[in-house]
């Protein structure tokens, strides 16, 4: 079994995935640290230093290793199913589970990492971030939305994947 969990950045993807993997007994995968892994810089390294293009081409290559690998709980970046045939390859490899969080749940998660998170970093105040991502998530949701499963809220539990999901990832 490998399940994919999607969404914004500030969703919960990496702390839910963690609670996830090891609820199911899978190894867990964060991409963001796959791709710093093989590339040997950081995301926001190569975000300035090659741009977002050459990012999302490592992205996907680093997706096709995910996708041909062991089972796991694989937490994506926010934009990886937003890219190439990602969003395809992920749901004919594993089970995709779009976690989708308010933007102004996610403003509030993402207001002090904002120097790390290379999308949002020009925002200025809580305000200008909560427009910046209503805005990508307008753009980003019809991919996130083809997603095998959806679920909602801005305290999302790994119980409440669980119990959506049931046995239907397997």
């Amino acid at each position: 079994m490998r399940i994919y969990l999607i969404g914004y950045m500030g969703s919960g993807k990496s702390t839910l995935g963690k609670e996830l993997a090891f609820r199911l007994s899978l190894p867990f995968v964060d991409m963001d640290q796959a791709i710093e892994k093989k590339y040997g810089n950081t995301v926001q390294e190569i975000f300035k230093g090659e741009g977002e293009a050459a990012f999302r081409t490592k992205e996907q290559a680093c997706l096709h290793e995910i996708a041909a690998g062991q089972d796991a709980v694989v937490a994506t970046g926010g934009g990886a199913p937003c890219f190439f045939d990602n969003m395809d390859l992920m749901n004919a490899t594993g089970c995709c589970i779009f976690l989708d969080v308010a933007p102004e749940e996610l403003a509030r998660r993402l207001m002090n990492a904002r120097d790390i998170r290379p999308l949002v970093q020009e925002a200025s105040s809580k305000e200008e971030l909560v427009e910046k991502i209503t805005k990508m998530m307008k753009d980003r949701r019809p991919y996130y939305e083809k997603a095998r499963f959806i679920v909602s809220g801005n305290r999302i539990t790994a119980e409440e994947v669980i119990d959506k999901v049931g046995g239907s990832c397997e």
